[in-house]
């Protein structure tokens, strides 16, 4: 049994200009005390094409998980402009991922939409993307939450030949797990279902404890 919830997701700052930093807010519910540290990572996927595309925006360590609900709000810059392909800018995907041990075991993905407000950039948009004019819109009401086994235990070499298991609802109706907004067959669809066990340089970062009731 998984020994984090997580119980909701606020996207702030949305829709916000596309150079903005990506802002979340996270409550998560730990069951039993972590004796490691909690990995986060935000993810640009820049194609639906290929991977190599893929930007980390940032990754943070959230630690110690004592038992009980927490809160905290994952800030990350925007992706470079110069690795992502003009074709796909329009429309793309961010990851909100979550690791133990280096593995991950749930993700939660959204569609991106980036569009130009100003009327006449709208109708006629130019050949070289103006990206201070840009808007992005990330669609906060249809998340897609992605679950995958793994060991929790302090023997984690137990668990290393059980089975992922994806798309396990999550614990409260926040959070929605449709697929039907998904880009059907494309490679931003397989990014947000495919489990990573990558590892990057990580940065603390404090968490707030919510108190019990």
């Amino acid at each position: 049994m998984a020994k984090i919830n997580i119980c909701n997701v606020v996207v702030l700052d949305n829709p916000s200009l596309f150079k903005n930093p990506f802002q979340f807010e996270i409550t998560f519910e730990c069951l039993e005390e972590l004796n490691e540290d909690l990995e986060w990572k935000i993810v640009y996927v820049g194609s639906a094409e290929s991977e190599d595309y893929d930007q980390v925006l940032d990754s943070v360590l959230v630690g110690p998980v004592p038992e009980g609900k927490h809160k905290f709000v994952f800030q990350a810059d925007p992706p470079d402009i110069n690795k992502i392909p003009v074709a796909d800018l329009d429309v793309t995907v961010i990851l909100l991922m979550c690791f133990y041990r280096g593995r991950e075991f749930i993700r939660v993905g959204y569609f991106v939409s980036n569009e130009y407000t100003d009327p006449e950039l709208k109708e006629c948009p130019p050949c070289v993307p103006n990206f201070d004019k840009l808007q992005r819109n990330i669609l906060a009401d249809t998340p897609r939450v992605t679950r995958f086994y793994i060991d929790w235990s302090d023997n984690p070499d137990q668990g290393e030949n059980m089975e992922d298991t994806e798309n396990v609802p999550p614990p409260v109706n926040q959070l929605n797990t449709d697929s039907n907004q998904m880009l059907a067959g494309s490679a931003a669809a397989k990014e947000i279902s495919k489990p990573s066990t990558e590892n990057s340089s990580s940065n603390p970062c404090v968490m707030e404890t919510e108190p019990s009731v």
